[in-house]
Order: structure tokens, then sequence, then C-alpha cells
């Protein structure tokens, strides 16, 4: 039987030295149920992200985005067909006065459990490699699924769950996240008020 995360605010305190990563789709823009995203037209930003971001710039350090892109493995999107979709996200984010210092992704399916595919490790380790003053244990991992927090969980962030993706999974001792908010948009009024 799912195990329901309740909604609460987050008990911990970050300060401007911590790293922000995010997951992309169900956290910055819809999903698009059972498909991929493969054209900048399907992008669709979730209300208040960008807004969200611009205040997130001000107070973590560093933000990244790792997302697992698997449409690229299975034909249904390419490297080139993402980068675009991603300069395209990066001009509305940077124009609303966010900031994202680096995105990555993971092109791989889950058949071989690839390094990269969270909730393997393999994109925040080459984020420390990047920029090797991250530590992970002032890190936040805001995502919309169980993958994500145990991503986070693993590396010893602390992990914040938003969305209503996950309702229906069960949850893992592992995949139990910090916090759980509704939206991007709470963990930006949060992180304004402390």
């Amino acid at each position: 039987m799912p195990t329901k995360i309740p909604f609460n605010w987050p008990n911990f305190k970050i300060s401007n030295e911590w790293s922000l990563f995010l997951d992309r789709d169900g956290v910055i823009n819809e999903r698009i149920p059972g498909n991929y995203i493969s054209h900048w037209n399907e992008f669709k930003f979730l209300p208040g992200v960008l807004d969200s971001l611009g205040i997130l710039s001000l107070h973590f350090k560093r933000i990244f985005i790792v997302t697992n892109q698997a449409g690229i493995e299975k034909g249904v999107l390419t490297h080139e067909g993402l980068k675009e979709i991603h300069n395209q996200m990066m001009e509305y984010v940077i124009y609303h006065g966010g900031r994202i210092d680096e995105i990555y992704y993971c092109p791989f399916k889950g058949d071989l459990d690839p390094l990269c595919r969270k909730p393997n490790p393999g994109m925040a380790l080459e984020a420390k490699n990047d920029f090797p003053d991250i530590d992970f244990s002032k890190s936040l991992m805001v995502g919309d699924s169980d993958s994500d927090i145990v991503f986070g969980n693993n590396l010893g962030m602390k992990t914040i769950l938003v969305g209503n993706k996950a309702d229906n999974v069960f949850f893992t001792p592992n995949s139990i996240p910090d916090s759980r908010l509704d939206s991007l948009s709470d963990v930006a009024k949060y992180v304004e008020k402390i």
C-alpha cells in the first residue's frame, strides 16, 4: 500500500553557501503524462516557477538541474533537441531574474542501471567535479518523485518533495523526504522567510 507523505514545512535552515539541485519535469515544467517533452512548444513552465527561480537565485550559491531524459535513448528526443529546449528555458529563466549554473541530464533508460540515472549519484558527482566547492551536506534536492528523494538522501542532502505525482508511491525509509510542499513556489516562500 502506498505511503502518504503529508505536506509539511521544512524544519531546517539554509544559507547562501548552499547548493540547490532541482529535478526538471514536474518541478520546473509540466509533465506530459506517459510521454517526453521533445520540442520547445511542448514545454510549459509550472505556475510561479520563473519568479521562484529569481528568488532562489538570491539565496543559493549554486543552482543545478538534474534530470533523467531517457527519451534520448528511446529515440523520442535527440541531444541537440534537448539542448535547444534547455537553451530556450534558460532565456526565460534569465529574463525573469533567475539563474541555473548548470544542467545535467542522463540520456539512458534504467535497464543497465547507469550511474548517471537518478537515484544513482552520477549527475551530482559530475556537478561536484565541475564545482568542487559543492558540499552535499549543505545542499537541497527538490523533486517530484521517490527517485529524486533517494538521490538526495543518498548524498546526505536535505530533500523536499513537491507536487502530487508521488501520492500513490510506496516510499521506503530511504525515500522519505525531509519536507513535502505543493510546488517550487512554496520552496521559494520558505527560503525567503528564513
